[in-house]
């Protein structure tokens, strides 16, 4: 069966660039990789692709093929081993573990150390207007007693026996496509490339110990439920000299008895007697401000929404204000007097409007009938 165009394989053009068949290769290996893709097929086709890529990686290789093709004076084979950077190992160790193929980490170059997060609960008007609180965490910290070394007093740590100070082991695996080498993380000094022989009686030899802190943190203005807040340099400390993580602060805000958030904007639901609403009233307002006063025009309806400017939550990031939206509700009065009812009958007698009332005796509706001829 003919061989087809290598670059067809990758489905890339003649002129791609190293990068673009890196990146061909990695979706297609990842896509066609007989332990993930059943289908029938699948494992012609990841050998197709894998010996593409073998080719086309190889800067001399790839000459040699677009000068001779498939016939080439090198006779190209169809093996696994990647050219520069990324190759067969590095998708294998993508789905059976393992580190980075051909990169092989310092260990001990300075990293970072790892973020931490913490919920906290607020008020309403905390997340408003803002605040300074006090949290305790628990969090790692440096040992005082090794400094950090995990070695006790007077001792050293010594080069690892195991990955000779390299932090990672070769693991080789037999595989359908033969035997493959990939690297791993020390188990015996953990990738830090040290062995511990007297480890400090404090840490346990984790150069660390786990201790109660008290962090100030500042609730900035107009924070919102979700939002979280990033506190340099509070994580875990770095390794090897390198920087701490971050806190990261997540604030879950309580809800209010008396206003609603949306965004910036606050909702306020006014009742309304229907006295108020039909002849218009001046009302007292209470807002995260502070009480405003707000004039209701006569003939209001229900579900009317006035709008107060500014008097919402500042903006987080610092962009203007929000407003607040009074919802007008007019409420129904469930218990009436007699009296009560007789104006309001009379009121409907003028409007031209008489109800059939609900809920009355029969000798009330009699006697409301006979007062109506």
């Amino acid at each position: 069966m003919e061989k087809r165009d290598y670059y067809e394989v990758l489905g890339v053009s003649k002129t791609a660039s190293q990068d673009e068949i890196k990146k061909a290769y990695r979706k297609l290996s990842k896509q066609f990789h007989p332990d993930i893709n059943k289908e029938a097929g699948a494992d012609g086709k990841f050998k197709e692709i894998s010996e593409a890529y073998e080719t086309l990686s190889d800067q001399e290789k790839r000459a040699n093929y677009d000068q001779f093709g498939h016939a080439g004076p090198q006779g190209f084979g169809g093996g696994f081993s990647g050219g520069d950077g990324f190759g067969f190992e590095d998708i294998f160790s993508s789905f059976f573990g393992g580190g980075g193929g051909n990169r092989r980490r310092d260990p001990n170059a300075p990293r970072k150390g790892n973020d931490l997060q913490y919920s906290m609960t607020i008020e309403f008007e905390e997340a408003v207007f803002g605040k300074e609180k006090e949290i305790e965490i628990s969090k790692d910290e440096i040992c005082d007693t090794c400094d950090g070394s995990g070695a006790k007093a007077g001792s050293t740590p010594i080069k690892c026996t195991t990955c000779q100070g390299h932090g990672q082991v070769n693991i080789t695996q037999d595989t359908p496509f033969g035997r493959v080498q990939t690297k791993r993380t020390c188990p015996v000094c953990e990738g830090t490339g040290k062995e511990i022989k007297e480890k400090c009686p404090t840490c346990s030899g984790k150069g660390r110990v786990t201790k109660r802190k008290k962090i100030k943190v500042t609730i900035p203005a107009g924070v919102d439920d979700g939002q979280q807040l990033r506190v340099s340099g509070q994580g875990e400390p770095g390794v090897n000299g390198g920087p701490a993580g971050d806190l990261y602060v997540v604030f879950r805000v309580k809800s209010d008895a008396r206003f609603e958030r949306d965004g910036d904007d606050i909702y306020y639901s006014l009742p309304l007697t229907f006295a108020q609403a039909a002849l218009g009233d001046e009302v007292e307002i209470p807002t995260v401000q502070g009480k405003v006063k707000l004039k209701i025009p006569s003939g209001t309806q229900s579900a009317t929404k006035f709008r107060l400017k500014g008097k919402g939550v500042k903006n987080v990031h610092g962009y203007g204000v929000g407003d607040q939206h009074v919802i007008v509700k007019v409420m129904t009065p469930k218990k009436l007097t007699e009296k009560q009812k007789q104006l309001l009958r009379e009121f409907a007698e003028i409007s031209g409007d008489i109800p059939e009332e609900q809920g009355s005796s029969l000798f009330d509706k009699i006697r409301n009938k006979i007062k109506g001829e």
